[in-house]
């Protein structure tokens, strides 16, 4: 198996040289870079395709250790992740996340062993049908998982797969749209009403959909959500900012020539609005 290559992403530098002493003499895993916030490992993984993060909790600058996760298990080809943590407070929601081990600062030689371990193990598993010589077998489990297999007439047969390219054929469908937004959240499919949605931050490809109570990480990128929530009464106010206007109780005038909107509720929010957004911001309100 080919060595692994690795990145650390934590701000303590005694747990990267704590990694770079042990990885020193390991030659399946080897270290090919250090990052202190979730924006410097994601741009490193534009570069170079890492296979293992070794992945601060509490990193600076906004995304923690437990988001970044949530947005690499979005990717269909992303790294291993092995969180390091001062506690096992996030442990549970850190394998519910899909990450390969849980780590507990200051930590042993031996523990990293068994990590190692883990991670050889489980690269493994996408590579099995590379291995020389082999050819990947069709194997028959019909009969482990009851499934029977009934004999059908031409005519029958005829009549199935025609209903079954309608069934999937979309444009014989009319398009159902309810007034939800789908966000994949730890494993479970949350649909948060459009009206509760105050605004939406952009943040790289993704976005962080805020409501009053709560703060979603999202795989959307802010300009197909822009699409979606246009005709809703959402409206762009800056590159970063989407906000549902009817949350909106203020524009106020700021110095320079700057404007600012506030929303309602009982933390009121203020949001920037660019320059080149305020005549058609003030055309929709009729001002």
């Amino acid at each position: 198996m080919a060595t692994l290559k690795a990145l650390i992403v934590h701000p303590d530098r005694q747990v990267a040289l704590k990694l770079r002493d042990f990885f020193a003499g390991e030659k399946r895993i080897k270290i090919l870079g250090e990052a202190v916030s979730s924006n410097e490992a994601l741009e490193l993984l534009e570069s170079i395709s890492y296979d293992v993060f070794f992945l601060g909790i509490e990193l600076p600058n906004g995304v923690n250790g437990i988001e970044l996760t949530q947005i690499l298990a979005q990717r269909k080809i992303r790294p291993q992740i092995v969180l390091i943590a001062l506690d096992q407070q996030n442990a549970y929601k850190a394998f519910e996340l899909g990450a390969t081990d849980y780590l507990i600062w200051p930590f042993e030689a031996s523990r990293l062993e068994n990590t190692v371990e883990k991670l050889l193990r489980y690269a493994d598993v996408p590579h099995i049908v590379e291995k020389a010589g082999y050819e990947p077998q069709y194997v028959d489990r019909s009969r482990e998982e009851g499934t029977v297999h009934l004999p059908m007439a031409d005519a029958d047969e005829d009549s199935f797969l025609i209903a079954l390219r309608q069934a999937w054929d979309v444009s014989l469908k009319k398009q159902l749209e309810i007034e939800k937004l789908p966000i994949n959240q730890e494993g479970r499919l949350l649909l948060v009403p459009y009206n509760q949605i105050v605004f939406v931050e952009a943040y790289e490809d993704y976005s962080f959909v805020h409501t009053f109570k709560e703060k979603y990480l999202t795989s959307y990128r802010l300009k197909s959500l822009e699409e979606r929530l246009n005709k809703h009464g959402f409206f762009r106010v800056h590159r970063k900012y989407l906000v549902n206007l009817e949350m909106v109780t203020e524009i106020a005038s700021m110095p320079g020539s700057n404007f600012m909107l506030r929303t309602a509720g009982r933390t009121k929010i203020e949001l920037p609005i660019s320059r080149r957004r305020i005549n058609d911001l003030k055309q929709i309100l009729g001002l």
